[in-house]
C-alpha cells in the first residue's frame, strides 16, 4: 500500500508497507424496512441542487464568520510533503517513553529488494539489542503523522501515532488521592487476577456479538425463528468490596489461600470430646499400675502383722524371714 524508504542519517533502507491488521465483521447496508429496498446516498449541492460527481468534489474550510475556502485536489497534491516517500527517523528512544494512547494503525515493513536486506537487518538488530524504538514521520494519504518504528519478531513494524496535542487531557477523571486500599484487599484482588488468568489463551477469544449477528441473519435468510439471547446486566455498584472479591474468586472455582478478607484462616478446632479421649491412655496406664502398688502395700501390711504376731518365734524363723526379704529385693 506504500513504497518508500527508511532514512536515518545517511543510511537509507528501501521498504514496502503492508497493513498488519484487518477488522472483521458482517457488513450491513441501509435498506427500507418495509420492502427491503436499498437506500442510496447522493452527493447533492445545497446551492444549485444538482447531484455532483466525485471528480468535481473539492475540499472546503469554513471559518467562524461563515467564509469558505475551497481547496482543489490538485492544490492538495502540490503541497510540499518531505515525508511523502520517506519514513524519516527523528530519534531513537527507550520503548517505555511512548504512551500507548498515541498509537493508532499498525503496518508491516518488508525489504523492498534483496539489496535492502543488509541495511534492514542491521537496523532491526540494532533496535533489538538496544531495546529502543524509532520515532519517525510518514505521510499516508496526503496526511503526515508521527509513527513508531519497532521490532516485531523478524520484522520491522510501523505504528502511526497521534500528535501530542491530539491526546486529550485526562483532567480530574482519576479518583482523589485520598482513596486508599488495605493490604488484605490487594491480596484478594491479586488472588482473583491469578484465578482469572489461569489457562487463558488469547487465540481462543472471539467476537460474541458477531457470532450472534450471523445467527440472526441466518435465521432471517432461512425463515427460522429468531434466536433470543439476553445479556446479563453489569453491576452498577459495589456494596462490600471484600465480599465481591471473595464471591468472584469462589465463582471462578478457587478459594483464597489465606481465608476470607485476606486474613489467615484460624486453625481447625478439635472435635468435641477429643481432648478427653486423648487423655484416656494416661488414665488407663495409671490405673494399670494401681493394683500392683496396692498389692505390694497389702503384702507389706500382712508381713508386718505376721512379724508382730510372731514376736515369740525363734531366731531361726526371723533369719529365714529376713533371708526371704533379701531374696525378694535382689530379684
Amino acid at each position: 500500500m506504500w513504497k518508500g524508504a527508511i532514512g536515518f542519517g545517511l543510511v537509507s533502507v528501501p521498504v514496502r508497507l503492508y497493513a498488519a491488521t484487518q477488522e472483521h465483521g458482517v457488513r450491513l447496508h441501509q435498506v427500507h424496512d418495509k420492502d427491503g429496498g436499498r437506500i442510496h446516498l447522493k452527493r447533492v449541492c445545497d446551492v444549485c441542487g444538482e447531484q455532483i460527481d466525485y471528480e468535481h468534489i473539492a475540499k472546503g474550510f469554513e471559518d467562524d464568520e461563515g467564509h469558505t475556502a475551497v481547496v482543489t485536489q490538485g492544490e492538495l497534491a502540490g503541497l510540499p510533503l518531505p515525508s511523502k516517500k520517506l519514513i524519516d527517523v527523528l530519534a531513537f528512544v527507550d520503548s517505555d517513553r511512548i504512551d500507548p494512547l498515541q498509537l493508532a494503525s499498525s503496518y508491516y515493513l518488508a525489504p523492498e529488494s534483496a539489496a535492502a536486506n543488509k541495511p534492514y537487518v542491521l537496523l532491526r538488530e540494532t533496535l533489538k539489542q538496544t531495546d529502543r524504538v524509532a520515532v519517525t514521520k510518514i505521510a499516508l494519504r496526503t496526511r503526515e503523522s508521527l509513527a513508531l518504528l519497532r521490532v516485531h519478531g523478524d520484522l520491522l513494524t510501523l505504528h502511526t501515532m497521534y500528535w501530542p496535542d491530539e491526546v486529550r487531557d485526562s483532567g480530574d477523571l482519576a479518583p482523589p488521592g485520598s482513596v486508599t486500599v488495605r493490604p488484605q484487599e490487594l491480596k484478594m484482588a491479586t488472588s482473583l487476577m491469578d484465578t482469572l488468568s489461569e489457562d487463558f489463551d488469547l487465540e481462543e477469544q472471539e467476537d460474541e456479538y458477531e457470532v450472534a449477528l450471523r445467527e440472526l441473519i441466518d435465521a432471517h435468510l432461512s425463515d427460522r425463528p429468531v434466536p433470543r439471547k439476553k445479556t446479563a446486566p453489569a453491576p452498577d455498584n459495589v456494596i462490600d468490596l471484600m465480599a465481591a472479591l471473595q464471591a468472584s474468586i469462589d465463582s471462578a472455582g478457587k478459594k483464597t489461600p489465606e481465608g476470607e478478607a485476606g486474613k489467615k484462616a484460624p486453625a481447625a478446632k478439635p472435635a468435641r470430646g477429643a481432648t478427653k479421649k486423648a487423655a484416656a491412655p494416661k488414665k488407663s496406664t495409671a490405673s494399670a499400675k494401681s493394683p500392683s502398688a496396692t498389692a505390694k502395700k497389702t503384702t507389706a501390711r500382712k508381713t508386718t502383722a505376721k512379724s508382730t504376731a510372731a514376736g515369740s518365734t525363734t531366731a531361726k524363723s526371723t533369719k529365714k524371714t529376713a533371708a526371704k526379704k533379701t531374696g525378694r529385693r535382689a530379684s
